[in-house]
């Protein structure tokens, strides 16, 4: 895999390359035109700009993503000159772009190579080139020049040989020895460590709930960024070391108090939580804490079919996916992640152009609730049949369950009665 870089991106895209590859109407490009050669005021100084985005500018990584789009283009039209099935070589090789950031992955060396020749040739006509200091060439599972596994977005992507009966399977099927883990780069997680370090430093003589909420929108942001890897064992490591910073922190602000009496002063019970860090209230019992990582639930990211985009008008597979849209109720975006986009009814997956309807599933003329436990999603004609079966099973209006007829006479059942007529048999 070739791991790579842009140099100096957002300040050497040439301009002209860049409005020309915006497909929009004359007057808007104008008007980015006239953004572009507008200058920068840096220290009341004015700079041209007579290449490149200013960087830091809101529409600037929007313009950015415009004058790279391509690069997989090009990369899929060389692998279509290969030998064999077209559509087998496209998806042999990929191309994963973030802003400069970008990787491309495939099992020979030479074409990675040839890839990386074929993006260098491609970004000169744009007046931009990679950036040596941060190109590289690895391998995922093997070591390569020193170098195994690579870091992207903050992450470390590495295989690991393991058993028939943990390995993973490619598309048809067959096992392929090793398996991909994903994990919080070394790195981020020294940034995150140093970066909590100096806010308690500068909480120092702050009372605890100060420290607390300036402390847990750092941690929740950091710790659900990375719930979707494989973070357990990272999580638990930055409670320990957070731990050690805390009791650090309370031990020098009562310097001539006893350790013990510093951990019963800060740490408290709280419902399953035994060294909970946060502040109790005497009066009305009420506890406010601090957040740990290891709190956070691992939820697997599911990737994007194919080319889909929320602008694309799919509101059943982006409510499906996301469990709200902006043009969906938000009950039956909920409902369609509850049930993973599938009708309850007939367990058919729901189409674009599908008719969807909310039922009860306790029926409330039988007394059923309308909550989310009571509801769920049908197809309209599902709807037409689920309801009909609920009537059927009621004679009239009290909701007598009816009777059905007895297997061997063609009669409804009936009482037996005894001659005199007044009592059962």
């Amino acid at each position: 895999m070739l791991d790579a870089d842009i140099s100096k991106c957002f300040d050497k895209i040439d301009q002209e390359k860049l409005i020309a590859k915006i497909n929009t109407y004359p007057q808007l490009k104008r008007q980015i035109q006239a953004w572009l050669k507008s200058g920068v005021i840096d220290k009341k100084d004015w700079y041209p700009t007579n290449e490149g985005t200013p960087q830091g500018g809101v529409v600037s990584p929007l313009l950015a993503n415009i004058a790279l789009h391509g690069m997989e283009i090009e990369i899929k039209n060389y692998a279509r000159t290969w030998k064999g099935r077209k559509k087998g070589n496209e998806l042999s090789v990929s191309l994963i772009r973030y802003a400069d950031d970008f990787v491309i992955l495939h099992e020979s060396l030479e074409i990675v190579l040839k890839c990386k020749e074929i993006i260098e040739n491609w970004l000169k006509d744009i007046g931009l080139e990679l950036k040596p200091s941060k190109t590289r060439i690895s391998h995922t599972l093997l070591e390569y020049e020193g170098n195994t596994g690579f870091d992207f977005l903050g992450v470390t992507i590495r295989q690991f040989p393991v058993g028939k009966n943990q390995c993973g399977k490619n598309s048809q099927g067959r096992k392929l020895g090793f398996k991909t883990i994903i994990k919080p780069s070394k790195e981020k997680i020294k940034t995150h460590i140093k970066k909590i370090g100096e806010v308690i430093r500068a909480y120092k003589s702050a009372p605890q709930l100060a420290l607390i909420k300036e402390l847990n929108p750092i941690i929740k942001g950091w710790s659900n960024y990375y719930s979707s890897v494989c973070s357990k064992e990272e999580f638990s490591y930055c409670d320990h070391i957070l731990y050690q910073q805390l009791k650090r922190w309370g031990e020098r602000r009562h310097p001539k108090k006893s350790k013990t009496w510093v951990v019963n002063k800060y740490w408290h019970t709280e419902k399953d939580r035994n060294w909970a860090f946060g502040v109790k209230y005497k009066d009305s019992n009420n506890f406010f804490g601090l957040t740990e990582h290891s709190k956070t639930q691992i939820v697997r990211h599911v990737k994007v079919k194919g080319e889909a985009s929320p602008f694309d008008g799919n509101l059943t597979y982006w409510s499906t996916r996301m469990g709200k849209h902006p043009e969906v109720s938000t009950r039956v975006a909920m409902l369609l992640k509850r049930q993973k986009g599938k009708c309850a009814h007939c367990g058919l997956i729901f189409r674009d152009e599908d008719l969807l309807e909310v039922d009860h599933i306790n029926p409330k003329s039988k007394g059923g609730k309308d909550r989310y436990n009571n509801l769920q999603l049908l197809h309209r004609h599902c709807h037409d049949i689920k309801t009909a079966m609920d009537l059927k099973a009621c004679t009239n209006d009290n909701g007598f369950i009816r009777e059905e007829p007895c297997e061997v006479k063609i009669s409804s059942t009936v009482l037996k009665t005894s001659r005199m007529g007044d009592c059962s048999a």
